[in-house]
């Protein structure tokens, strides 16, 4: 048994939730989590200056000369051959070295603690396979001899934050959109419906709106003397600056009704000026972008339009579960992830599902007013959990582990 030994106050359990976008990690029973920064890492190989923050030292057979960049400030000076990547694929760790590169830079930079001293609750995702939960399970409890460990469903986490263990979760990130029936604290596999048409979608959108109005995208820190070593950096390192990410929340705007053209070319223009100088006033355009998210048929450079808008894609969850918890699951609809903070997402999405619900439920829409609860509902959801009192006896203790092997993170963890 794990016991209420790391209940106490003495030791706080830490929480961390790696989203495609950005990692949230921080003390659980907080309300907001102390580090949040890129997922996204930079990656250079055989450099021979040692002028980096973090080097990898030869983890068994890779290059000793890996040096990852990783957080905000390393990642946007611009270096000569640096790649970048993410550790994760399709929402699951894809590459180890880097996410273990991600967890020492963590505890080293933003913890300032050693990993032995902390449980550690981690979220994952809802379709993530067993092979990778083990060796998760594994490198946590061999590498970071951590004292105890939890892996919890980032869905499961997100309704747990909005007060509710049954709902069904809409989780529009970056790189695809969500719904995920969660019931009595239980991920309904079968009811999982993805979309690809998220924030990265969106994003190329607004590139392609660039484009066309031949306008370069240059990141503030290219500009006039800056221009240092810009010509030598990868397009990947361009493309990945924050210029289209503030245009989208500046600028896009969901429109009430579905998109009619004669209706955008009457809304207000929104004025917006790039770091290089050019401005203009944008009408239509930032409507029919975030446009292609609830209705498919307006994207550009969709083929054959298979794809679910916001709508279908719960309407299709719902009725992929049992009849008898539809009504439970229409009854909560959690709305979370930074892509739902667009102006007027979730008013739409009301408005569509209301008429797309059948008329014997009733539907409620729960989506946090603030930035902060939409973007990490889950990391809050395991702030709670893990300070719960209840919570300290379901833990995987480190006795535990040594006992049972990698595999008891199926059995307690579901």
């Amino acid at each position: 048994m794990s016991g209420g030994v790391y209940g106490g106050d003495e030791v706080g359990a830490l929480v961390f939730d790696m989203g495609s976008y950005s990692v949230r990690a921080g003390y659980a029973g907080e309300d907001c989590p102390k580090a949040d920064f890129p997922t996204v890492i930079g990656v250079t190989l055989d450099r021979e200056d040692g002028s980096t923050l973090m080097e990898t030292d030869g983890e068994k057979g890779k290059q000793s000369a890996t040096t990852y960049y990783i957080d905000t400030n390393q990642l946007r000076v611009p270096r000569e051959s640096m790649e970048v990547m993410s550790p994760l694929k399709n929402g699951m760790i894809e590459d180890w070295d880097s996410f273990q590169a991600i967890l020492d830079h963590t505890y080293k930079m933003h913890f300032k603690s050693e990993p032995s001293l902390h449980p550690v609750l981690m979220s994952e995702a809802s379709w993530n396979t067993r092979a990778k939960r083990e060796k998760l399970t594994e490198l946590m409890f061999e590498h970071y001899n951590i004292p105890a460990f939890f892996l919890c469903k980032s869905a499961v986490l997100s309704a747990f934050a909005n007060g509710r263990s049954t709902g069904l979760v809409l989780d529009s990130g970056s790189t695809h959109t969500t719904a995920i029936p969660v019931h009595d604290g239980y991920v309904l596999q079968q009811g999982i419906v993805k979309s690809p048409l998220a924030g990265d979608f969106m994003s190329m959108q607004c590139r392609e709106l660039f484009q066309e109005l031949g306008v370069e995208i240059v990141p503030p820190y290219v500009i006039a003397s800056k221009v240092r070593s810009t010509q030598c950096v990868t397009r990947e390192w361009l493309i990945m600056c924050t210029v289209i990410q503030d245009f989208q929340a500046s600028v896009l705007q969901v429109s009430d009704s579905p998109y009619d053209e004669q209706v955008a070319a009457q809304m207000p223009t929104v004025h917006y000026e790039l770091p290089n100088g050019y401005n203009c006033d944008f009408g239509a355009e930032r409507l029919k972008i975030p446009e292609g998210l609830l209705d498919p048929s307006n994207a550009k450079g969709l083929s054959g339009n298979t794809m679910l808008g916001v709508g279908h894609v719960v309407t299709t969850s719902v009725g992929m579960c049992d009849i008898d918890i539809r009504p439970g699951l229409y009854g909560s609809v959690v709305v979370t992830g930074g892509n739902t903070l667009i102006q007027g997402f979730t008013d739409r999405l009301n408005r569509e599902l209301s008429q797309k619900t059948p008329p014997s439920m009733r539907l409620k829409l729960i989506a946090n007013n603030t930035t902060v609860e939409r973007r990490f509902s889950a990391w809050i959801g395991g702030s709670i959990l893990a300070s719960l009192g209840t919570f300290q006896q379901m833990w995987i203790s480190k006795q535990e582990y040594e006992e049972g092997g990698k595999q008891c993170v199926d059995r307690k963890c579901p």
